[in-house]
């Protein structure tokens, strides 16, 4: 008898997203190839980034003049959604599908979901408030926004077992320090500051979409 593909086991919430960021690619690739959208569908990728994703001008006309203009703020949850290359979508895909199934089994498909959209949404804020960064998209910053959560889950199993509690934070730096490497050969801006600040604000929200798991940080935090 055949084991069950852990996929079968994925919270629905993950595959959508999954499927939207796919979706999305094909859309794209169907452009590119000349099946759908005659000549011009060739520039869908370009013009797609720049009605959906964020704009640190957009952001930064929004802060100083105190308004809020719907087509600006609706780049806060759209940008995950477009990508610059098919690679870098197929990654993202790949981290969402896994992180969403150890996060999901734990916390919850709701807990997923806010932590997919709060992550982004806090991660492009952030961004944009401390450098003048042209453009973010992509899925990084809420997909890291779960390795962050994910890392709270780990954080705490080791708080009982008397292993050291950065090893938890591990995922994290291997995955940044991979960035850097890559940004010496290309270069990437400075996306990752929304990335890792994704990932700052999966962690720290965690504990609110726990039952219990604000207890158990003060009850780690008493310990030390």
């Amino acid at each position: 008898m055949s084991e069950p593909s852990p996929f079968n086991e994925l919270p629905p919430v993950v595959w959508a997203l999954f499927f939207l960021i796919m979706g999305v690619e094909l859309v794209f690739w169907l452009g590119a190839s000349g099946f759908i959208g005659g000549p011009e569908a060739i520039g869908w990728r370009l013009q797609a980034v720049n009605d959906y994703g964020f704009s640190g001008q957009a952001f930064d006309w929004m802060v100083e003049n105190g308004r809020v203009r719907v087509d600006y703020l609706m780049r806060f949850v759209t940008y995950p959604f477009v990508h610059g290359a098919i690679i870098s979508a197929l990654l993202a895909g790949v981290i969402l599908l896994a992180m969403g199934k150890l996060v999901g089994e734990v916390m919850g498909s709701f807990a997923v979901i806010v932590l997919f959209f709060l992550c982004g949404i806090l991660g492009a804020a952030i961004l944009g408030l401390l450098t003048d960064e042209g453009w973010l998209y992509g899925a990084y910053p809420c997909v890291y926004g779960l390795i962050g959560a994910y890392t709270f889950l780990l954080w705490q199993n080791l708080s009982g077992t008397g292993l050291r509690q950065l090893s938890a934070f591990r995922l994290i730096g291997v995955l940044m320090a991979l960035q850097l490497i890559f940004g010496i050969f290309v270069e990437t801006g400075l996306a990752w500051i929304g990335e890792l600040a994704g990932f700052a604000v999966g962690f720290l929200i965690s504990p609110l979409l726990i039952p219990g798991g604000m207890a158990r940080v003060l009850d780690t935090i008493r310990r030390r």
